[in-house]
């Protein structure tokens, strides 16, 4: 067996599978270690409602036949209120997803060990060179990707992330069958992903439901443990309380019944980025937390770094004597501002502000987008600084003022 690669990339979620897959396609020798068995996989890592945009499918070459359903609105739903947007997407099924990545990298010759579990950086003069997994096992490469989402156990000993406890979003989801779609109401759901700000159901986060066809579909929530969560949140309650409490008070879920094997659990970090990378090395994915507006898209976001770190790896490797020192990797960190999260710190501001606003003012803000012009949350989604104005009342106020005495402050819309 080899042991000497190009790229060595820990994790085969989205951003590590398609990583492999660019620079497999370039022809550098790259391997993948992922935790689970190849059997199985995915199964602990199937963690995303898999909602995306055709941009994304396009971008990467995502064959239709891992889409489960087409949709053509998103909705939001506050507690008494609705918003509706006309906008393309897709439902994928998020396992067969991942398989397809996996697959079309090996295709291009990238190799994947599966039961790989990675455990810490091999080091020599004070650069990683390598990693050890599954306890004595050791591979080396010229560049080393962290690709494992939260866990990093390469980036966190490498001090290149900092994952704040007090940041971390968990979430949980079901796919169900005999839901009432069109139940009146509420906004119709054929064909749509919905996102619902309800501090009842989801305290500090969002809850959903993303149409898979007919009568079925994703339904789950996400929080951060933040104010709003210690404020309305429950003692009692587990992350599994609040959706059992969803789908024994929401009528639409009145004859709807879990799909067996059909649960996933998830976590994300909702703060801004660190380092990105440091000498023969870059953190890509979840790893690296990106910011995640309402309907940020972490498919794509994860999909897009593993690309840019794919090009910032060929920059130093094509040519055979650049050194991929911390210097010559820094365009990743260019590149990652600019197509993967650009306007991160108005981008998070805004998706902190959604989170602590009480539910009143959700009832407002779906007042005032049914009000606006269509383009109005897109662009603020965006980070864009009049957008997300026009979604701001003097009332906010107060609201803001608690950040200028955090990370943020109201110039960052500026």
């Amino acid at each position: 067996m080899n042991n000497r690669y190009d790229v060595v990339i820990a994790g085969a979620g989205p951003a590590g599978a398609q990583c492999a897959r660019d620079l497999a396609a370039r022809g550098y020798d790259v391997v993948v270690l992922e935790t689970e068995s190849e059997d199985e996989f995915p199964r602990q890592s199937n963690k995303s409602t898999a909602g995306t945009f055709p941009s994304m499918m396009a971008a990467f070459g995502i064959p239709d036949d891992v889409v489960m359903q087409y949709t053509d609105t998103v909705v939001l739903e506050s507690p008494t209120e609705h918003f509706v947007q006309k906008q393309p997407g897709a439902v994928l099924e998020f396992a067969d997803f991942k398989r397809y990545l996996v697959a079309d990298g090996r295709e291009d010759g990238a190799e994947y060990r599966f039961d790989a579990r990675v455990a810490a950086p091999i080091m020599e003069n004070g650069e990683i060179v390598g990693v050890t997994y599954n306890g004595d096992r050791e591979v080396y490469g010229e560049i080393v990707v962290d690709a494992t989402g939260p866990a990093a156990p390469l980036a966190k000993k490498l001090d290149v992330v900092d994952l704040k406890h007090e940041n971390h979003a968990i979430g949980i989801e079901y796919e169900f069958e005999g839901i009432d779609i069109d139940r009146p109401g509420f906004a119709d759901l054929h064909d749509a992903m919905m996102l619902r700000l309800d501090h009842e159901l989801a305290p500090g986060g969002y809850s959903w439901i993303f149409h898979t066809g007919e009568d079925t579909a994703k339904v789950g929530l996400c929080y951060i443990r933040n104010e709003q969560y210690h404020q309305y949140g429950r003692e009692d309650f587990s992350i599994d309380d609040y959706l059992d409490h969803w789908i024994d008070t929401d009528p639409r879920f009145e004859n709807a019944t879990r799909l067996d094997g059909k649960m996933h659990r998830g976590s994300a970090h909702i703060q801004m980025p660190g380092q990105l990378y440091t000498d023969r090395f870059m953190a890509i994915g979840d790893t690296v937390p990106t910011v995640d507006p309402l309907w940020g898209e972490g498919i794509h976001k994860c999909m897009k770094s593993g690309r840019m770190a794919a090009a910032a790896a060929d920059s130093c490797l094509k040519h055979g004597n650049i050194e991929p020192t911390a210097e010559n990797l820094e365009v990743y960190e260019t590149l990652w501002h600019r197509d993967v999260a650009p306007n991160v710190r108005a981008r998070l501001l805004m998706t902190k502000l959604l989170y602590i606003a009480p539910d009143e003012r959700y009832d407002r803000l779906m007042a005032d987008l049914n009000r606006l012009d269509d383009d109005t949350l897109a662009k603020a989604n965006k980070g864009n600084p009049a957008a997300i104005a026009k979604l701001l009342h003097i009332d906010d106020l107060p609201m803001l003022a608690r950040f200028a005495k955090q990370e943020f402050s109201v110039g960052d819309l500026l």
